[in-house]
């Protein structure tokens, strides 16, 4: 059903919140820090290794493909809540924590590449697939 891609979002769109909080709070930063990006990392994995074991269905994949296309407008919105120059006033650790969360998102997503690669899966994320129909 397409409200399970729905429920898969929502789920890793809290996890990656929680996180963001919890790393904010780790490095002594009064926000969240990189929430939405943990979030769409948690959803990438999570379709994958569905897609592998072939419980994405079709239906499901509906559900998430209509928030992905919503993407983009959430995340400008969210970005225009968020009050950079301030961030920036504050110290250094603004811009430390916006270099490493986009060094870690490069690395986890080369990891996330390679794993595809190395499983073959890429030709099922292209045809939108499960994996185990390709075999």
């Amino acid at each position: 059903m397409v409200i399970f891609g729905t429920a898969l979002l929502a789920g890793c769109y809290l996890l990656g919140v929680l996180l963001g909080d919890i790393l904010g709070s780790l490095i002594g930063v009064k926000a969240n820090v990189g929430g939405v990006g943990i979030a769409m990392m948690l959803l990438m994995a999570a379709q994958y290794h569905m897609r592998k074991r072939g419980l994405m269905r079709p239906e499901t994949e509906r559900g998430v493909t209509f928030w992905a296309m919503m993407y983009i407008p959430v995340v400008v919105a969210m970005a225009a809540t968020q009050n950079v120059i301030v961030a920036v006033k504050g110290g250094p650790i603004a811009l430390l924590a916006a270099l490493g969360s986009v060094a870690l998102c490069a690395c986890v997503i080369s990891l996330i590449n390679r794993a595809i690669q190395r499983t073959g899966a890429a030709a099922a994320w292209q045809a939108a697939t499960p994996a185990a129909e390709l075999e």
